[in-house]
């Protein structure tokens, strides 16, 4: 049973008694109680109806285990987010910003260490593993250019500068918005 239907079964409502205190359609609600996870707007009005906290509406998770003959559900919670501690993984980056490698293994670590495994972290991750592959790239087309001595030193420092950009913009965004600005559409570990 998803989270929604317990709460709104607890609350001793309909599907459109709740549609119509939310201002959600009912094929929407139908919708979460099977399966889907609210976000945005629908999370926020949901919760404001039923006078619960959002993210009581989003941790629940339920797997389904296949066997032979039959059809088992495992519920489980999604780990907690600490969004103070993905802050912490974020700007550790920071400390390794003139040895490229550490600025993806410091985090990496960080994030068993703080026991933080989640798609914050893991996007965290992998937008230094883009940069630590392509500023090297950047800095080789920068010398075959052979503008000189005082070019490589300002590109160096660019470079440099880019990922302090990146990394800084991303914990103002984990403060303000609980998500990333600059993040992929993948993820590489």
């Amino acid at each position: 049973m998803s989270k929604l239907k317990a709460v709104r079964e607890q609350k001793n409502l309909t599907q459109e008694e709740l549609s119509e205190r939310s201002k959600i359609s009912v094929r929407t609600i139908q919708r979460i109680e099977a399966g889907t996870e609210p976000k945005g707007h629908t999370l926020r009005a949901l919760a404001q109806t039923l006078d619960i906290e959002e993210n009581l509406l989003q941790n629940d998770i339920a797997v389904a285990v296949h066997t032979d003959e039959k059809t088992t559900e495992i519920k489980e919670e999604a780990p907690e987010i600490n969004y103070s501690l993905i802050k912490i993984i974020n700007l550790s980056s920071l400390l390794c910003i003139v040895l490229p490698p550490l600025n993806i293994l410091v985090p990496l670590l960080l994030m068993f260490t703080m026991k933080q495994r989640n798609n914050l972290t893991r996007q965290i991750i992998s937008v230094q593993m883009l940069w630590t592959a392509v500023a090297p790239i950047v800095f080789m087309l920068g010398i075959f250019l052979k503008l000189g001595g005082p070019f490589t030193l300002i590109l160096m420092i660019l470079i440099a500068l880019s990922n302090v950009f990146i990394i800084l913009r991303n914990a103002a965004e984990i403060d303000r918005n609980k998500k990333l600005y600059f993040k992929l559409n993948f993820s590489m570990i």
